[in-house]
């Protein structure tokens, strides 16, 4: 991994070394899961709550390798779906996995993390499983089928200190639990180039189809096209609230930017009045082997799917990785819309 000198240099980073962080690519899992649900779907996607923390072995001053070694050793694997992680409150999305590449969808899981095997242990933290569903009108072609995500896990994890933390899952089976390392655990300040939430938000131009003779298809790997390439992002930033999407949904190696960018294109129907959404691909000319286009190189991104949302006023509200659902979406929309007036 290349880190980046500054925020809007453009750096070619080779397709090889831009990590694609999911649920599927992590720790060599390039799972092919059969999405879930028919026509009739409501899109709703929360799968499941989280369970309770009381449900779940408590700290009581000892270690993380303690709790672990006390529980049965799992042989799933988990594998984190974002690497972008900062001190204080994290959002933190994971997959869960058999050795067989087959995704578990329905576990009650919960996370503990440790600065070190001697530091204090931070958990139980229940995670909630988030379809990726939406409805079926905002659904694109091949959504649900074999080779795209339906489902996650997230929960919220608080980091106190930058550097390398220990990881572990706690999975409820019938018979107690199950225990298993987080792979790779995560390392707090790694990747301190990728806009903030605060700062300005590069003013770097997006394609429209006025730039491509109206033939979305050079600018937008969905079938169809989204709707979200009306706006050229130099021309709105800082003149109105705006989502942008970093994603690629027929070149993306995790499998999540398709179900991303169709929940994308739901929630800006839903709650999109006010607010400009702009999706923005990875690759130069949606062709990996000449590496990343410059916009995700000025937000200093190294990983996809991102969703940056921000202020009128140009400012960065909110910045999501990895895999989210419209419920989570939504609500964060609305924030941005009340937040700016609209």
């Amino acid at each position: 991994m290349i880190g980046l000198p500054t925020r809007t240099a453009v750096l070619p980073i080779p397709p090889k070394q831009l990590f694609f962080l999911t649920l599927l690519l992590i720790a060599g899992l390039g799972a092919l899961i059969s999405g879930c649900g028919g026509d009739d779907s409501s899109g709703d996607d929360v799968a499941r709550g989280a369970p309770s923390a009381s449900d779940f072995p408590q700290v009581e001053g000892k270690t993380i390798d303690e709790l672990l070694n006390e529980q049965t050793p799992s042989d799933k694997v988990i594998s984190p779906a974002a690497v972008a992680f900062e001190t204080g409150t994290n959002r933190y999305p994971f997959g869960v996995f058999n050795v067989d590449r087959s995704q578990v969808e329905d576990a009650d899981v919960a996370l503990y993390f440790a600065k070190s095997p001697q530091s204090p242990v931070e958990g139980p933290l229940p995670a909630e499983v988030v379809s990726l569903e939406t409805k079926p009108a905002y659904r694109s072609k091949g959504a649900g089928t074999a080779g795209e995500a339906s489902s996650f896990y997230l929960t919220d994890v608080k980091f106190d200190r930058s550097g390398p933390w220990l990881g572990i899952a706690m999975i409820k089976t019938e018979d107690g639990f199950e225990a298993a390392r987080v792979t790779p655990s995560p390392v707090v300040g790694q990747f301190p180039y990728v806009a903030k939430v605060g700062e300005k938000a590069p003013e770097v131009s997006t394609l429209t189809p006025e730039d491509v003779g109206g033939d979305l298809s050079k600018i937008d790997t969905r079938q169809p096209p989204s709707s979200m390439h009306g706006d050229d992002f130099k021309d709105v930033v800082g003149k109105k609230p705006v989502v942008l999407i970093f994603a690629t949904p027929a070149l993306c190696q995790s499998r999540v930017c398709g179900p991303v960018v169709d929940v994308a294109e739901q929630v800006k129907d839903e709650t999109g009045d006010g607010v400009v959404f702009i999706h923005n691909e990875v690759y130069n000319d949606n062709d990996p082997s000449k590496g990343i286009q410059p916009q995700l190189t000025a937000f200093g991104l190294q990983t996809e799917p991102w969703i940056f949302l921000i202020n009128k006023d140009g400012t960065i509200e909110k910045r999501i990785e990895g895999a989210i659902g419209a419920e989570e979406l939504r609500a964060a929309v609305e924030q941005l819309k009340q937040k700016n007036g609209v």
